[in-house]
């Protein structure tokens, strides 16, 4: 999808739809899907390099499992997320060189054994090291034997197959569509039939953690630029140099018209610091941009605490779970507590600075106000470009605008003085959707031909004028006693 942004001193090449926003002009076509987040994640199992589409708790544990010991990131991301409200959470494992699969050779019954088959867990990781074998005879039916493949002392699944075949075994096994757990390799025939075993152990796996690293991560952008998605967070990964390497590479894509959020953070020491307060606004003073929010508290819950770039999770599944009419302001959470409570002073910090904070209210943890990190206006944007839910607001009306001038008009449209009707007519009975929805005010909207500059014959210039709405923030009220 061509798109973006424009100039008049430098227009864009390629044929698409380019979106100029300024802070008097905003506009929006048919709603397109909300609520896709996407992270990178560490992991003891899963496909590696791969996105996984999770929608749910149990799907998470379904494909990742639920371990969390020795940097494994999956479980406890992913489901902060979805506890935030996102839809779906595109997940995408990354792993270093070292990522192996546990594997075991099975022998045959011949005198002088030969290794004909191969068992692989089928995705890297140390998972597969719990993985055991054991090979015997069908208790009912004798002239068939089972294969059964446990996990510890838990049975997973059991094969059963003819004559102890090594081809009838590797069938029965890749066959099956409920395997989900190992792939057989034939290697050779020898005398055909495999050799009873028991408990026999998968070794060789592993998760490949140790040595990822940032290029890893900014590795996995690149793939991430294929996808459709509305906010991005990192696995609680809090190192400056790649938070540095995100912002700019969501300023990139953001100007190429692809409006996504970043949620990032900090460690728990810098949340917990005598100085928390200047690490957080230092940190959005780097970032610095309306399309990345800085996350300044870590949370408690469950007895365990998270830190705030563990916490930007569920902020992401927050932002894109809400919908546009909504705002993240004052929106509670499931959360205990706080890992470090701000004062007063110190929340009015946050506010002034871009930190987006979860404070504890006596009664229970919610957002504080709905701001990203942008401190400093660039030249057209204003007080609005501070807030979250504008910048949600535009990036799908932006979103919205493509698709349709994609799949309508670009290419089919004449461009006559009929065929421009057609399309402002589209643009003002989609503005006319968005005021009934309350986003942007019912009065004073308007879409039109911009005659202040001169198109080649295979363009068109568009002005909007609209109001967006905001949710009440700050009520400000006057008692008089009598």
């Amino acid at each position: 999808m061509a798109g973006g942004t424009w100039s008049t001193t430098d227009k864009p090449v390629l044929p698409g739809f380019y979106m100029n926003f300024r802070a008097a002009a905003t506009a929006a076509i048919q709603p397109g899907a909300r609520g896709i987040a996407i992270a990178p994640v560490r992991g003891h199992w899963g496909p590696v390099n791969q996105f996984v589409e999770i929608v749910s708790e149990a799907n998470i544990a379904d494909v990742y499992t639920r371990a969390e010991e020795n940097g494994a990131t999956a479980y406890s991301s992913l489901k902060l997320a979805l506890l935030g409200g996102a839809r779906k959470v595109l997940a995408y494992r990354l792993a270093d060189a070292n990522a192996a699969a546990s594997t075991v050779t099975l022998s045959d019954t011949a005198s002088s054994p030969v290794q004909v088959l191969k068992l692989d867990a089928k995705y890297p990781g140390s998972r597969g090291n719990d993985f055991k074998v054991t090979i015997q005879v069908n208790p009912v039916e004798s002239s068939k034997k089972d294969l059964k493949l446990f996990e510890g002392t838990t049975l997973l699944r059991t094969f059963t197959f003819v004559g102890g075949s090594v081809q009838a075994a590797v069938t029965e096994i890749n066959g099956d569509a409920g395997n989900k757990w190992i792939v057989a390799t034939k290697l050779v025939e020898g005398n055909g039939t495999l050799s009873n075993v028991s408990g026999i152990s998968l070794s060789g796996g592993n998760s490949g953690i140790a040595d990822i690293a940032n290029a890893d991560y900014l590795n996995a952008l690149a793939h991430f630029e294929t996808q459709d998605f509305n906010v991005i967070f990192l696995d609680g990964v809090s190192d400056s140099a790649l938070h540095s390497s995100v912002a700019a590479w969501v300023a990139r894509i953001r100007n190429e018209g692809k409006g996504v959020i970043a949620v990032l953070g900090g460690s728990s020491s810098d949340d917990t610091a005598a100085d928390a307060v200047s690490k957080a606004t230092s940190r959005s003073a780097m970032l610095n941009h309306e399309g990345i929010v800085n996350v300044g508290t870590g949370i408690k819950m469950s007895g365990n605490s998270y830190s705030s770039a563990q916490a930007s999770a569920y902020v992401a599944g927050l932002i894109a779970g809400q919908g546009l009419s909504e705002s993240t302001t004052y929106a509670s959470s499931p959360f205990e507590d706080v890992t470090r409570r701000w004062t007063r002073s110190e929340q009015e910090q946050a506010v002034r600075n871009g930190v987006f904070l979860l404070v504890h209210d006596g009664r229970l943890v919610k957002a504080l106000r709905g701001i990203n990190s942008l401190t400093t206006l660039r030249e057209g944007q204003n007080n609005p470009w501070k807030k979250i839910r504008t910048i949600r607001v535009m990036d799908s009306i932006n979103s919205d605008l493509q698709r349709t001038a994609e799949d309508s008009y670009i290419g089919k449209v004449n461009n006559s003085e009929e065929g421009r009707l057609a399309l402002i007519g589209a643009c003002k009975q989609y503005m006319q959707s968005l005021a009934q929805a309350g986003i942007i005010e019912a009065e004073g909207y308007d879409v039109y031909v911009d005659t202040d500059l001169t198109p080649e014959p295979d363009q068109v210039f568009l002005k909007w004028e609209a109001r967006l709405t905001d949710v009440m923030e700050q009520i400000f009220s006057t008692f008089i006693v009598r």
